[in-house]
């Protein structure tokens, strides 16, 4: 199949080129390097040994979308692009309103004009909101949105679900992922934050590269196993694959499904940083401070839905996670610059 990646230059986006690469179908991206860099496709193509198909757009330019459709035969959308950071969007809550949901409309008129049926959405666990006990599982309600991110993930997937009750043709798979964290073993892509990192993963291989100082850790009095945030991690590689899982599955499937991507899982702040330590035999100094506003306790996926219907399941381990991480640090001390 020829697949369009909306966003495939991002981090999730670019490991997710590389596995539908590897797993036989044709790729076209569309990327403004809003959160991105031009280099990254470089090192995909290097990965892959292949040109890739490329053009610098904002996915909400309906002319410049449609000439891409037209020039290629697109036969599936994986739809990545959007702003994604949870801080910026409480502070600026119109941009990620207007980007996200806009540039999701005109996907959809375009799709529809070429009579292509089949998504795949980039959707966030951030969906369940604050009122669902643990582990998250499908059928629970969503909403009770913490910050205006997760509202515009909820409000597409209301969207894709209205499509897909008047298209019987249309056919969306929702990905709810939980936390996607690691690195390309080449160690040629992996995360790469604009400034000081919001994710842990970034944040520790920041201080173990001696960017930064020390980690700060939020909390140690939260009911949990040690007092620190308990999170579900997920290997980006891990992730990549359950999209090309999602797609099978969307050949043989109608209407819109939900579905958590994760380990099901929960792993402490102070488990991860013994990890890294152990994995990639480095100290990672760290401070306590207090709680940051906004974040939960624990959470993790309840991810039989994914084995079931997708036939999928994690294979990469936390030494893993922690392991690629480091190598991608520590070849590019300084991300893609």
């Amino acid at each position: 199949m020829n697949i369009l990646l909306t966003g495939g230059a991002g981090y999730i986006g670019s490991h997710t080129t590389i596995e539908f690469i590897e797993a036989g179908h044709g790729v076209v991206i569309v990327d403004n390097f809003a959160n991105s860099n031009p280099l990254v496709l470089k090192r995909i193509e290097e990965i892959c040994r292949q040109k890739i198909p490329f053009y610098n757009i904002n996915v909400a330019d309906v002319v410049k979308l449609d000439e891409v459709f037209y020039k290629h035969k697109i036969d599936a959308v994986i739809h990545f692009a959007g702003l994604k950071a949870v801080g910026e969007s409480v502070k600026i809550p119109v941009k990620y309103y207007r980007n996200n949901i806009d540039s999701t409309l005109a996907l959809l008129e375009i799709m529809e004009k070429h009579n292509v049926n089949k998504l795949i959405f980039s959707s966030s666990a951030t969906v369940y909101g604050e009122i669902n006990n643990i582990p998250y599982i499908e059928t629970m309600p969503t909403g009770h949105c913490s910050n205006p991110y997760a509202w515009t993930k909820l409000f597409i997937e209301q969207i894709l679900k209205d499509v897909a009750a008047v298209n019987q043709d249309f056919s969306v798979v929702l990905l709810r992922y939980f936390n996607p964290v690691g690195a390309h073993p080449s160690g040629k892509t992996g995360e790469n934050p604009n400034g000081i990192p919001n994710n842990l993963f970034p944040y520790i291989s920041q201080v173990a590269v001696g960017k930064l100082v020390e980690l700060k850790i939020f909390g140690n009095d939260y009911p949990t196993k040690d007092g620190t945030g308990v999170r579900d991690y997920i290997h980006v590689t891990d992730l990549a694959k359950g999209h090309v899982a999602a797609l099978e599955y969307a050949k043989r499937h109608k209407g819109a499904e939900a579905i958590n991507l994760g380990t099901g899982i929960g792993c402490s702040v102070l488990e991860i940083v013994k990890t890294f330590e152990k994995a990639n035999k480095i100290k990672i100094p760290y401070q306590i401070v207090g709680r940051r506003a906004g974040d939960l306790a624990e959470y993790y996926a309840d991810v039989s839905k994914a084995a079931l219907l997708l036939k999928w399941k994690t294979q990469k381990t936390l030494e893993d996670m922690c392991r690629d991480t480091w190598r991608w640090q520590m070849q590019n001390p300084n991300g893609y610059n």
